[in-house]
């Protein structure tokens, strides 16, 4: 496995990221121990989890789950670098989601308690909350890491001008601020090439990209469904996406360039990825040993400026960075 740092930070972690939003909900617990167990084997130390992820308000499957697993000692916890998340709806009260003081600091206690252990690596904000200054943020997220119950904190999902906002916030507290974003990327996805990797690189954040198979149709889902295969848990993007021909067509065309090369589609995915500036990692979220294996292969993938100029031709992304982007000058 390859180690880098997480954004500026000295944190080294794994290339790749288990993501375990599957934990639960579509890998029982066996399975998702056996999962993790591997993971380890494997070198991977960067775990990603969330609070709302099992689905059901309120519950924290997933984290449960991952507790559970942590409890089983062997040295599990000492080896992870354990992320999980605050933002998403966790009751029926008006303070029970969002990004207020009083929500991070109870949603964090309760994140602790379901994971059994004492401390959160990487404590991300789910979604940005427009309704909150950066001053309380920054003041609540300080005491978590002065309790010691925080280490470093994280953002998911925010714009290019948030980063600026919540790294001049905290910068004017002499608070560190953000060492990481995850944001959804792909060869499928490439808007956040306009503004927030920009952000990412110019602030030292570290860039994890979830959803990195954009929703399974870069890991060769044509082939699949030719042969009766389907898209399981995300048909909901795969099937609209694939149903506007464009798409498809880029689908037919990145399958064929894999089979050209002889290399995965899943495996060129992630490597064209881990070769994207800012990148620190993509999130790996298998449901089975087989997803998990099958995404090593990534690491060992380098792919050429040629391949690189081919993937670029069937998968554009914006002409330039933002501004230029907007008007065309370049």
């Amino acid at each position: 496995m390859k180690y880098v740092n997480l954004g500026r930070s000295g944190l080294k972690v794994s290339r790749l990221c288990l993501g375990t939003m599957n934990f639960g909900p579509e890998t029982d617990e066996s399975d998702s121990w056996a999962i993790m167990d591997r993971a380890l084997d494997l070198g991977i130390n960067f775990f990603d989890t969330a609070d709302v992820y099992g689905w059901q308000r309120g519950e924290g499957i997933t984290e449960k789950l991952i507790g559970r697993w942590l409890a089983q000692g062997g040295g599990r916890r000492e080896r992870i670098v354990l992320a999980t998340k605050v933002y998403g709806e966790m009751g029926e009260g008006p303070n029970d989601r969002g990004l207020s003081a009083y929500h991070i600091r109870r949603a964090c206690e309760d994140s602790l308690r379901r994971l059994q252990t004492d401390h959160i690596d990487l404590y991300i904000m789910h979604h940005v909350d427009r309704s909150v200054p950066w001053e309380e943020i920054w003041q609540v997220m300080e005491q978590l890491v002065r309790e010691g119950k925080i280490i470093y904190v994280g953002s998911s999902s925010f714009a290019g001008w948030h980063l600026a906002l919540a790294q001049s916030a905290a910068a004017a507290r002499h608070f560190m601020g953000l060492v990481a974003e995850q944001s959804i990327y792909s060869l499928a996805e490439r808007k956040i090439e306009m503004e927030v990797i920009p952000a990412c690189r110019h602030f030292g954040i570290g860039l994890t990209c979830w959803s990195p198979l954009r929703g399974g149709v870069l890991a060769g889902v044509l082939e699949k469904m030719e042969k009766g295969g389907a898209l399981r848990g995300s048909d909901h993007w795969g099937r609209p996406f694939l149903a506007i021909r464009e798409n498809r067509d880029r689908v037919a065309a990145y399958e064929v360039f894999c089979r050209e090369i002889g290399e995965p589609p899943t495996a060129v995915a992630l490597a064209w990825l881990l070769q994207r500036p800012v990148v620190t990692s993509p999130i790996i979220g298998p449901r089975t040993m087989t997803h998990l294996e099958s995404s090593l292969r990534a690491l060992e993938v380098t792919l050429a400026p040629e391949a690189l100029k081919r993937l670029d031709e069937i998968w554009p992304g914006p002409p330039a960075e933002a501004p230029e982007a907007y008007h065309g000058f370049f």
